[in-house]
């Protein structure tokens, strides 16, 4: 029998006894519950979406239809989607918005649940006016952790002072093809590299308060062909071995608190529907104890896209089974279909408690059924709340150390990989500052900063924050230099008319700095980003011509390729007198290009992704096997013109004093390995020194090398440092023969190099003793301390 609404208020408000366990309090609260009450608990409602306009989500014109939101929160609601992501809005303002919904919300439950507010956080909390910082395949150039965590930090402090609850940030998917548009959004090509990066950043967010979301669990990046939400053929030793180990790392020493499936099908299977992936590995293994949430729309997509369900009551049922605990944006398949599917006996309501147990255990968490939680923020004054009261305070989500953390953290991350000892640039008379992106404060972004994935359609506003272009940038830093301009062409479009100004203004200046690469955008929208999947990785439009025409010119180049995704640069390796890497780096990001060229800062970023040699369907990491790189048994050469981990420095560091404890190691110990690193020039600096393993015979196939740890090293010039890395016999493990984790006897060597490729020092040790087989407890991390000399 259907229950009549409204059901009797309840009365004793057990769940609300703070004296209680956890776990008693979310079951007295389940067992009061209609079935509706409880459905609503496990979706969220997309507020202030515009079903017409341009979509920020696959498919989302389609399937975001609006709801009833007054009728909606009369049986509660689990989540509000995007409230500061969707539209711009004033900080102050939206809060205040936000929290007189959140009383509207506990008026009309009869349990007084307010809703989880959930926001996009990327590359900083992605709403008007708030921080724009680098991109996270920056975070991964910086190959600094600690500070990464400390944007983290900044982030989360944002989003808890206008009231949201959860942010849909890392993303820990590993680069397969660089073609994929998405790369942008994602730390690197190595899984160590992304673990570690990633694990800092959810730690640093988390410590505020806010949720942390792993994305996109998992195979994603390895879509054929780099094509968005294509099909994933890959094994299962790959899948183990690169795709899971960030997600892992963050799940198990992150302790991160939920987790969003990915579109993604791997061998037939879409995450959303697959058990072994979100409930057997995720939780029953991993001991994952947060809530799996939807990508947005990404149960749906079982019926509409894959075709591994016939109905939205299929494609609920199936989900919910495997794990998925909140459907977002909003309620497409859990709620009339799932409860059809329930009433109709076909799915047992214990499923839907197991997820709604999770959803009200982290709103527990949270202090929302506590009897004294506020729907007012921290950043806000009661007053400002009041119905239709004016906000007088004010919420600045881009203060000054945000905006200097913004722009050390692009400082960091800019990679110098070329430089003929043209820069840094002492006083030149001029400078001709040629390329479509070089005065285009949005090129400077990715396409979840807001400017780029909401402004840019509300063109008559402002854009939210202060972002100086690198034109505007090279004039501030060049101040005493002519710095003329010219486009010479448009960033995609197939025009060269004005290939003509930008040769004559090369040829009467006497440097160029020659800026190129990639605006970011949504769904074809941009030539990076979402959606925005290359066909080859040859600079968008015409500019690979533009280069060319540059470099043949008498005039001294210098490319800064600003970009999302690795470009082959043509002969810029042979004939550009520097080559300069940066990656969407923020809205401090021209002022910290200014610096590095100006030589007010050193650079120190090192390469997460390889720059390819040639533009053609060659989609390749250092992370391969033997065969896959250049050999006699094919023409073709994937050998990439700077590989991961490459980066120069203004002054030169010597590497030296190799030593390492003893010639053999257990394969259940550890061994030590240590090296001088001397800073030869007349610069401080940073080196970046980087640990490979290399494993010559296996029992399957393995990478040439693989990163098992890195450490940034400063040192004053004519001063040295001694770098010491204990490593654990666990990090050369890898899935054997039965699919299981095995430390094997043997020969491994321990590779120390300023890239991967560029290998400074070698040691060969024996791995003595019986093959081990390890689980999700092992080791991870080599222990590493540096000492001044």
């Amino acid at each position: 029998m259907a229950t009549a609404y409204p059901p009797q208020q309840p009365a004793e408000r057990t769940w609300q006894d703070t004296g209680l366990s956890p776990d008693e309090r979310v079951g007295a609260l389940i067992a009061a519950m209609t079935l509706r009450e409880k459905v609503a608990q496990l979706y969220g409602i997309w507020v202030g979406a515009d079903p017409e306009g341009p979509g920020v989500a696959p498919h989302q014109t389609e399937l975001d239809n609006g709801h009833d939101f007054a009728e909606m929160i009369k049986h509660g609601l689990g989540q509000i989607t995007r409230a500061f992501g969707t539209n711009p809005v004033d900080a102050a303002e939206g809060a205040a918005a936000l929290a007189r919904t959140q009383r509207d919300i506990v008026a009309a439950n009869r349990f007084g649940i307010p809703a989880l507010i959930h926001e996009e956080c990327l590359a900083g909390f992605t709403t008007w006016g708030a921080t724009a910082y680098p991109v996270p395949l920056s975070w991964g150039a910086t190959f600094d952790p600690a500070l990464i965590h400390e944007m983290a930090t900044r982030i989360g402090a944002g989003m808890r002072a206008v009231g949201v609850h959860q942010g849909l940030a890392p993303v820990l998917d590993v680069v397969r093809d660089p073609r994929w548009g998405r790369v942008e959004e994602t730390i690197g090509e190595d899984p160590y590299l992304i673990g570690v990066i990633g694990s800092a950043y959810v730690r640093g967010l988390q410590s505020t308060g806010i949720i942390a979301t792993l994305k996109h669990f998992a195979g994603y990046s390895a879509s054929r062909a780099g094509r968005n939400l294509a099909p994933v053929s890959m094994g299962p030793r790959e899948f183990a071995d690169v795709v899971l180990p960030p997600f892992e790392m963050a799940v198990i020493e992150g302790g991160v608190r939920s987790v969003m499936h990915s579109y993604a099908e791997v061998d037939g299977i879409p995450a959303a529907a697959n058990r072994a992936l979100l409930t057997d590995l995720l939780r029953d293994t991993w001991g994952f104890g947060g809530t799996v949430v939807a990508d947005y729309f990404g149960i749906s997509f079982l019926q509409l896209l894959h075709g591994a369900a016939g109905t939205l009551g299929e494609a609920a049922t199936k989900a919910l089974t495997a794990g998925v605990d909140v459907e977002l944006p909003g309620p497409n398949a859990y709620l009339t279909p799932l409860m059809d599917e329930i009433e109709s006996g076909r799915l047992g309501e214990e499923t839907v408690d197991r997820a709604l147990r999770r959803v009200l255990l982290q709103k527990l968490e949270l202090g929302l059924l506590d009897p004294d939680w506020s729907a007012v923020p921290a950043g806000l004054d009661p007053a400002d709340v009041a119905l239709d009261a004016p906000v007088r305070g004010r919420i600045d989500l881009d203060p000054g150390p945000d905006r200097q953390l913004a722009r050390r953290i692009a400082e960091e991350a800019i990679v110098l990989l070329k430089n003929d000892g043209l820069l840094p640039l002492t006083r030149p008379r001029s400078i001709a500052v040629i390329g479509p992106i070089a005065d285009d404060p949005i090129a400077l972004l990715g396409c979840y900063s807001f400017p780029a994935h909401i402004g840019v359609h509300h063109p008559d506003l402002p854009l939210g924050v202060e972002i100086p272009t690198i034109l505007e940038s090279l004039r501030a830093g060049f101040a005493d230099t002519d710095v003329a301009f010219a486009a010479g062409c448009r960033v995609s479009e197939p025009g060269t008319d004005g290939f003509a100004e930008a040769l004559e203004l090369a040829g009467r200046s006497e440097v160029v700095v020659a800026v190129l690469g990639d605006r970011s955008g949504l769904f074809g929208r941009g030539t990076s980003g979402e959606g925005c999947d290359a066909e080859s990785l040859q600079l968008p439009g015409v500019q690979a011509q533009l280069l060319e025409a540059l470099l043949d010119g008498p005039t001294p180049v210098v490319l800064v390729v600003d970009s999302g995704r690795p470009y082959a640069l043509g002969t810029g390796p042979q004939r550009a007198a520097a080559i300069v890497q940066t990656f969407f780096p923020g809205e401090e990001g021209g002022p910290a290009l200014a610096r590095i060229l100006s030589g007010q800062a050193n650079p120190s970023g090192r390469l997460p992704v390889s720059i390819p040699r040639r533009p053609g369907g060659q989609p390749w990491t250092y992370l391969s096997q033997k065969l896959a790189l250049a050999s006699e048994v094919s023409n073709l050469d994937p050998t990439p013109a700077y590989p991961f981990g490459s980066g120069l420095s203004y002054t030169t560091f010597r590497w030296s004093d190799l030593r390492v404890d003893g010639d053999e190691v257990a394969t259940g110990g550890w061994v030590g390995a240590e090296l001088t690193v001397e800073n030869t020039g007349v610069r401080s600096g940073v080196e970046v020194v980087q640990l490979y393993l290399h494993d010559p015979a296996a029992a399957v196939t393995r990478p040439v090398v693989k990163l098992i740890g890195f450490a940034r090293v400063s040192v004053e010039p004519g001063a040295a440092a001694r770098v010491r890395f204990e490593v654990p016999a666990s990090v050369t493990s890898f899935i054997g023969p039965e699919l299981d984790r095995i430390v094997e006897p043997g020969r491994i060597e321990l590779r120390l190099g300023a890239s991967s490729a560029d290998i400074r020092l070698v040691a060969a040790l024996d791995l003595v003793g019986p093959t081990l087989r390890l689980d999700h407890h092992r080791e991870r991390h080599c222990r590493i301390t540096v000492v001044a000399r």
